[in-house]
């Protein structure tokens, strides 16, 4: 890891209120500790909500009064307990511009003791934009004739501040969508490895194509879909898929240069920028070309430009006088071995640079920004990498780090590990909000109850201030599929 660090009076809770869910207070206990609303309080909102959707003023007022009590009682609560800053992930859906729903799913967000909602806005190679408003190069999440001219995402923000809710915008950074692929002049933008292969061919999603990082264009269609989003003010942006595929079987380690993600024109280009002398860039050229450096290549590399020394390209120090007068046979391991380091820094640089690109917009307008990644998607396994290549480790700590801690062990030891890890890493100031996969009160696909995991967090690491949680569908499946397969009147 050496050579990477060169290269680069208010109503507040009562027992009317709230439930006791972890602790299994009596019902005459104040608080529970995750400040969730008791089923009858919530009922009684969602009565109003629909009494007031139906024109009952008077029901309208006292909805908007609750709403308000319930505001304050949450900051109040979230004030008091751990942890501070509670978040869910949630995915709207066509179906979702129908009256009122927005404001049922921000009610059922505030009853379960959320205080942050992490929205699905750029995913699947489609965008929560107004198919009327929209200047990007993607599709609309909406596009239903006659509801051209809904603004979801505006509306999820005012609902969900309404109500005392921060509205993040969650976005895929690197992962354009297949809908971007099917565009012939976006042909180059598209990440190639050196099997001549792009991300359609080595992920189950087809959903999933990852771009160029490096490439220019896309960085282009991205910002403007960015400043898109920006301009209806979201409390914060996080960055998801801030890295290359996950591949399968033996391809999960990446190690050989055809294996990774250098083969589309502005990443090679860039990389053989890097070259700090001639030798230096003939060496790269046929190490990407043929996957290897032989002692012949150098051989003839320093017959084709004797007036220089060593090859150099950044990040490698000039050997003393005396290697660089060693016979090919000797120089060639090192020079094969440092190439190698040399393309994968290249390619994890790449994702690190397209991460400070999408984030710079939002921090100068003062909008929190985050990064989210898997917590073992930098590991190295013997002189191969993770496929992902995904550099957490070198995200800059003015940014939110969020590591999706999803591991499945029936228990909530190996999450707590993942977690672990990333404090271990983490430098002073980092903010760390772990995301957690489950659903309250139940085990599902292999993993504990949230309130056992949160558990382990808070024995972990009592500092954490945020947890978040994937995802609003795992709390009410039916609810979720109902929206997405209903049909918009």
């Amino acid at each position: 890891m050496f050579f990477w660090r060169r290269l680069f009076a208010t109503a507040i809770f009562s027992s009317s209120l709230l439930i006791p869910f972890l602790n299994h207070q009596p019902v005459g206990a104040q608080l529970t500790e995750y400040c969730q609303l008791s089923a009858a309080v919530a009922q009684e909102k969602e009565n109003l909500r629909l009494s007031a959707l139906r024109g009952d003023q008077q029901a309208q007022s006292r909805y908007q009064q609750l709403l308000q009590q319930h505001t304050q009682s949450l900051q109040e609560c979230r004030n008091r307990n751990w942890p501070q800053l509670q978040a869910i992930w949630l995915r709207l859906y066509p179906c979702d511009v129908q009256p009122g729903a927005v404001d049922q799913i921000m009610d059922r967000i505030v009853n379960r003791g959320y205080n942050e909602v992490y929205l699905e806005v750029f995913y699947d190679g489609q965008v929560l934009l107004p198919a009327g408003t929209n200047p990007t190069v993607w599709p609309s999440v909406i596009r239903t004739p006659g509801n051209e001219k809904i603004d979801l995402l505006a509306t999820a923000i005012q609902k969900g501040r309404e109500r005392g809710l921060k509205v993040y915008a969650w976005m895929f950074a690197t992962n354009f969508g297949y809908t971007y692929a099917q565009r012939p002049d976006r042909e180059g933008a598209i990440a190639r490895n050196g099997k001549g292969q792009t991300s359609l061919y080595v992920v189950d999603n087809s959903s999933q194509v990852f771009i160029d990082p490096y490439n220019l264009q896309a960085k282009r269609d991205y910002y403007q879909m960015l400043q898109e989003v920006l301009r209806r003010r979201p409390d914060g942006v996080l960055f998801d898929y801030v890295r290359y595929p996950r591949q399968a079987g033996t391809d999960s380690i990446a190690t050989k240069v055809t294996d990774l993600w250098l083969y589309s024109e502005a990443t090679q280009q860039a990389l053989f920028r890097r070259a700090l002398n001639y030798k230096g860039l003939e060496l790269i050229r046929r190490f990407l070309s043929k996957g290897y450096v032989t002692a012949k290549d150098v051989g003839e590399v320093d017959k084709l430009y004797p007036q220089e020394g060593e090859p150099l390209w950044q990040g490698r120090n000039s050997p003393t006088e005396q290697k660089s007068i060693l016979p090919p046979t000797q120089r060639q391991p090192q020079l094969q071995f440092e190439l190698w380091q040399l393309a994968v820094a290249h390619a994890m640089q790449g994702i690190i640079d397209f991460l400070a690109l999408a984030a710079y917009p939002a921090q100068q307008q003062g909008i929190s920004a985050g990064a989210v990644f898997f917590p073992d998607g930098n590991q190295m396994v013997g002189q191969g990498y993770d496929s992902r290549l995904q550099p957490w480790d070198k995200f800059p700590n003015t940014l939110q780090w969020h590591p999706m801690s999803y591991a499945n062990c029936a228990s909530a030891d190996c999450i707590a590990a993942q977690v672990q890890r990333v404090l271990n890493v983490a430098k002073p100031g980092t903010q760390v909000i772990p995301a957690l996969a489950g659903k309250w009160g139940e085990s599902v696909s292999n993993r504990p109850p949230l309130e056992v995991q949160m558990q382990a967090l808070r024995q972990l690491s009592p500092q954490l201030r945020g947890v978040s949680h994937f995802a609003y569908s795992w709390q009410d499946p039916q609810d979720d599929n109902q929206r997405k397969f209903c049909r918009v009147q």
